[in-house]
């Protein structure tokens, strides 16, 4: 029986037109399993006899199909790269690799980069040592430029015993520093988020231990459930924070209620006014304590320092775990008394602070005296009282006063 040619190659050999840039064409025809590489060999030959004696022929060149300028790969077959009958392949040379620089050309462009490289300290100092110099004491310029809260705490100090003069001079001031400390009693029954706390509780979390974990975890519900969930066998998670001691809670309730139990006397003298607003102040200030990062002094107390010195550089650094661990570990200075010392009165800093009108009328206020001694113990709050439209624009203007000054 007679078979027609195309019939039994059909689906086996692929009539393919080859094309290079020098316009050569011909017809090759290959079986559909052939790799690209062997279709490249056999193009090779065809157009440049002999050129196969070099093995770096053939990776030298690259075949393209034409109609999706798709670069073929060497190692798949021709009907993996779905060719068809009759497409258009192009030959074409690799373009060659530029050459490695010489070590001539690369001490030249060394020496280029060394030329536009910026000049170091002793390039500097020989350029410079003709020239006539200045009377000016680098020391003394470089430590004028004072880090604003570094020196803000001093500033505090210093400002809270002004307040607390003034204030004492007013004849209502017992009454004004009594509603002040009754703020402060609201602020602290209101220091846990409520909404925060009615989720966790309503999960069935016990409220004492919610609010454990909601201080842990900066009020964030998802951190204090996760945490709660984790700790929920530990003995020892219904133990109060560090910081927060049983002792100091009652001593907490002893001044409240001592300060329920003070009325206000009209008939009392200059003395007893005196005597129980330095009361009030002392209360103030006891309220108005360091509070440490629970988070912190866990991990560094699981690290090997003792509470109290963990507290203490909590303290110094502003509650910055990293900074209070080198501070541990280094020459612990400044030293938390250190903290408590003021600026100099007689400085022109603190003169023009005091002759600043704004800061004079914000000194007269109790919220102002709050601001300042929560500051003192509590710099992330300084925000807060940043944005407070009484307390904030004394702080705006003490900070202006002091971004002059320190320019000068």
């Amino acid at each position: 029986m007679f078979v027609q040619e195309e019939k039994i190659f059909a689906g086996k050999v692929l009539r393919l037109q080859v094309c290079t840039m020098e316009g050569a064409e011909w017809l090759e025809e290959v079986p559909e399993d052939t790799t690209v590489e062997k279709l490249k060999e056999r193009c090779l030959k065809h157009c440049v006899p002999g050129s196969l004696e070099d093995p770096k022929t053939v990776t030298h060149h690259k075949l393209i199909h034409a109609t999706s300028e798709k670069v073929l790969t060497d190692t798949k077959t021709v009907l993996e790269e779905n060719i068809q009958d009759r497409d258009v392949l192009l030959l074409i040379k690799k373009r060659a690799p530029p050459p490695l620089p010489k070590m001539a050309d690369v001490s030249a462009e060394e020496k280029r980069k060394q030329e536009q490289k910026a000049p170091d300290k002793d390039a500097i100092l020989k350029a410079t040592a003709n020239l006539p110099s200045r009377n000016v004491d680098r020391t003394v310029a470089q430590h004028n430029m004072r880090d604003f809260q570094t020196e803000l705490r001093k500033i505090l100090v210093s400002l809270i015993e002004v307040a607390q003069k003034l204030l004492a001079l007013n004849p209502d001031a017992v009454e004004l520093f009594k509603k002040a400390n009754a703020m402060l009693d609201e602020d602290e029954e209101d220091r846990v988020d409520e909404i925060a706390l009615r989720q966790l509780t309503e999960m069935g979390f016990p409220e004492s231990r919610a609010v454990k974990a909601l201080r842990l975890n900066h009020m964030s519900v998802t951190q204090a459930m996760e945490w709660l969930i984790e700790h929920a066998d530990d003995p020892a998670v219904d133990a109060p924070l560090p910081g927060q001691t049983p002792s100091e809670a009652a001593a907490e309730a002893g001044a409240s209620s001592a300060e329920a139990t003070a009325g206000p006397s009209s008939e009392a003298g200059g003395e007893e006014a005196k005597d129980e607003l330095t009361e009030i102040f002392k209360k103030i200030r006891r309220k108005r304590e360091f509070r440490p990062d629970p988070r912190a002094v866990i991990a560094l107390m699981e690290m090997g320092f003792d509470e109290k010195e963990v507290v203490d550089a909590l303290r110094v650094n502003n509650n910055q775990q990293n900074a209070a661990c080198e501070w541990l570990l280094g020459d612990r200075k400044p030293s938390p008394e250190d903290l408590d010392k003021g600026i100099d009165t007689n400085s022109p800093l603190f003169q023009a602070i005091l002759e600043n009108p704004v800061v004079q009328l914000g000194l007269t206020n109790p919220k102002t005296l709050l601001a300042f001694e929560d500051m003192l113990e509590n710099p992330l709050n300084s925000t807060q009282w940043m944005n407070d439209p009484e307390t904030g624009p004394v702080m705006l203007q003490i900070s202006r006063i002091f971004q002059t000054l320190n320019r000068t």
